[in-house]
């Protein structure tokens, strides 16, 4: 049972913001506050994992911090909540948590959490300015000094130095007060691979290393979803807290399978690693009687040397037979993927004589960074800086080891399906032209993965979204996760209406099975549907659906219509936001990214249109591969995976309509089967009370 403190400590927190904040308590709100505090607070149960499906307007934020924070400060554990999109982050730093803060009488820290990719490197941008770049480190990416001449970046670097000495900037990147191209931050920036961490002669000014302490300061830590995975693939407490210590709110649940596969993913890019080992070889030439006479070493450094020449002609074989393969057997997108994982003979021949020669290469740049590393205390006080450039470039050496054997060590070793912990593994061009193979490998499934780095570590853990069960159950998310069956889950209701919106079906003609019909359908009907409504959101599964409708339909709307992509989201929003201010009529279309995170309100969405249920086209390697296994296991994989997905995803773009308690609207769908398809009441059924405006089956 919850402690009666902690209750007190909630309830007060709670009370008093209501309160101060002049809010209406929402009974969703304070089951979602219950079970979450339950689940993290009673130490008589199994597990302290909560996962809770708060429908829109809950209040989730609210709830999941005033639950989990005096939790937290109980058990004295960091509060990490992380989100999916930079856009729930930046409003939980600056607009959610400080109001919280200032409301609730709870006492609390927050940091944010960022990467160094985020934050200058002060080593590098000395060694730019000093002109010590090129012969003391390997540029970690191709055109890292070819975008952008040095002297062009010179002011921009200097402009920066002067401000961190002036303490008018911290280093963050984002703070900085004009843009940042992409060619300077890979010029002004490190990674932990090059990163001397603390041999850094600037260790005491980093401002990567000085927002790191202030972490271990606070209370609540913001991040995202792939911050806190990288953190936890290496083991924990190298940017957060190690997990122990850690209680974790994952916003945006619904994510967090896909997140940790990305993580998990390894690939072999052929026209990167060539030019990586080819500039690696030259650094070695240059750098060969400095070194030499520096470690010693001259055999290693010869011998590594010789390893490099044999991997770039590896490299260049096994691209070679890539190119050729994909040629005779790739799709029209350019990829393959091997059929239960199993990797022609050829190739895991190509893939067993690049395992033994990177094995090798890692060895000796292993044993080059011991002997630096232990020479480096020894070396005159001017050398430092010289030392540490080494270390980096060794370090990346190791690390770029490291991952290519990951990869093709997997693809040895893939002679006979693994039905037990399957693995996808398939082929892309690297290049529209065709030249150059990405080498590609991931998990099928997230669940043990997140079982072993996450479910089974940290001191609890929270996962919320508005969407996570799927035709009424948690058992897909299960099944992706490895979630544990004694976790805690709820499902708790929208605090709005759903009789204030209506969902609809046209009697239809067409099926999406047959796309051109149902396309040229679409665009007869679609003026008469919309053209009393002022704002509408389209949302297509097909790109090219959506671009024949728009070319189907332009000259007979009275809707200015915005077409993702032809401008930046936040731009396209803006402007359809001015639309409907203005008293103009404004559509919207979109593919699958706008189904979700899209808050428009009142008139600025009052008509959700989607053109077919939101099966997922099985082009993904690892869906694919995750349905053939079940087909394997003698499973339907359409009923096991297609259609809970189609069902939340469907959810999901309906969900688009009513985002405060005053919203009305309607939702059309323009697919027939939901009323003709087996699966279809299912899916119906799961859908929010929604008034029901379908044509009469016979």
């Amino acid at each position: 049972m919850l402690p009666d403190t902690i209750k007190e400590r909630i309830r007060d927190a709670y009370q008093t913001l209501v309160e101060q904040r002049d809010l209406k308590p929402r009974w969703g709100q304070r089951q979602m506050i219950a079970e979450v505090a339950n689940a993290l607070g009673d130490p008589d149960l199994p597990q302290s994992i909560a996962v809770v499906e708060a429908g829109t307007g809950t209040g989730k934020t609210i709830a999941y911090t005033v639950a989990a924070l005096p939790v937290a400060s109980a058990r004295n554990k960091t509060l990490v909540i992380a989100t999916a999109t930079v856009a729930l982050q930046e409003q939980l730093i600056y607009r959610d948590l400080p109001d919280i803060l200032n409301h609730s009488g709870l006492d609390f820290q927050v940091s944010l959490a960022k990467g160094r990719g985020r934050y200058v490197c002060l080593q590098k941008i000395d060694n730019h300015l000093a002109g010590a770049i090129v012969p003391a480190l390997i540029p970690l990416y191709p055109d890292e000094v070819a975008d952008l001449a040095l002297e062009d970046a010179t002011p921009i670097m200097e402009s920066m130095v002067e401000a961190m000495a002036g303490n008018s900037w911290d280093g963050d990147l984002d703070r900085w007060p004009g843009a940042v191209e992409d060619s300077i931050r890979r010029i002004v920036t490190t990674d932990a691979v090059q990163c001397s961490g603390r041999r850094c002669s600037f260790i005491q000014q980093c401002p990567f290393f000085k927002a790191r302490e202030g972490l271990q300061e606070a209370d609540v830590v913001v991040a995202n979803h792939n911050l806190v995975l990288a953190d936890l693939k290496f083991g924990g407490g190298a940017i957060l807290p190690p997990p122990e210590d850690c209680i974790f709110i994952f916003d945006e649940g619904h994510q967090l399978a896909g997140k940790c596969l990305d993580q998990f993913t390894l690939l072999s890019r052929s026209p990167s690693t060539r030019q990586a080992l080819r500039e690696t070889a030259q650094w070695l030439i240059a750098q060969h009687d400095s070194l030499s006479e520096f470690v010693g070493q001259e055999g290693l450094l010869e011998e590594l040397r010789g390893v490099l020449t044999d991997l770039t002609q590896l490299n260049d074989d096994v691209a070679a037979w890539g190119e050729s393969y994909l040629e005779q057997h790739a799709d029209q997108s350019d990829e393959y993927r091997f059929p239960q994982g199993i990797i022609p003979d050829a190739l895991r021949e190509h893939s067993g004589a690049l395992v033994n020669v990177w094995r090798r290469q890692l060895d000796l740049a292993q044993r080059l960074e011991v002997a630096l590393d232990n020479r480096r205390e020894e070396a005159e006080i001017h050398l430092r800086d010289t030392v540490d450039a080494w270390l980096g470039s060794v370090q990346a050496m190791v690390a770029r080891a490291e991952g290519q054997l990951e990869l093709w060590h997997s693809y040895k070793s893939a002679e006979m399906p693994d039905l037990d912990e399957p693995w996808a593994r398939w082929l892309k061009a690297a290049s529209r032209n065709g030249e150059g193979v990405v080498f590609m490998a991931s998990p099928v499934l997230a669940r043990d993965l997140l079982h072993e780095h996450l479910w089974s570590r940290a001191a609890g853990v929270v996962m919320t979204s508005a969407t996570l069960s799927a035709l009424g159950s948690f058992d897909r998310l299960r099944s992706m996760t490895g979630l544990p069956v004694d976790a805690i889950y709820k499902r708790v209701e929208s605090p709005f209406d759903a009789q204030q919106g209506v969902f609809a079906i046209p009697d239809l003609q067409s099926d999406p099975g047959d796309s051109e019909a149902h396309t040229a359908e679409i665009i007869t009907r679609l003026p008469g549907l919309i053209n009393d409504d002022a704002g509408v959101l389209m949302l297509f599964s097909s790109r090219r659906q959506m671009e024949a409708v728009v070319t189907g339909v332009s000259g007979d709307l009275d809707h200015e219509i915005l077409v993702q992509d032809s401008l930046s989201k936040s731009r396209l929003l803006e402007r359809h936001r001015e639309n409907i201010d203005e008293g103009r009529r404004s559509l919207i279309m979109g593919l699958a990214s706008f189904a979700e995170g899209i808050d428009l309100p009142g008139d600025y969405c009052d008509h959700v249109v989607i053109a077919k249920l939101p099966f997922s086209v099985p082009d993904n390697p690892r869906e694919a591969a995750h349905a053939e296994l079940l087909e394997a296991l003698g499973r339907n994989a359409f009923m096991e995976i297609s259609v809970p997905d189609a069902a939340l995803r469907l959810v999901q773009a309906s969900g688009r309509l009513l985002r405060t308690e005053e919203d009305r609207g309607r939702i059309t769908l323009m697919d027939r089967r939901l009323l003709t398809r087996r699966y279809g009441r299912a899916i119906l059924e799961s859908l929010p009370r929604y008034r029901l405006d379908l044509p009469a089956t016979g």
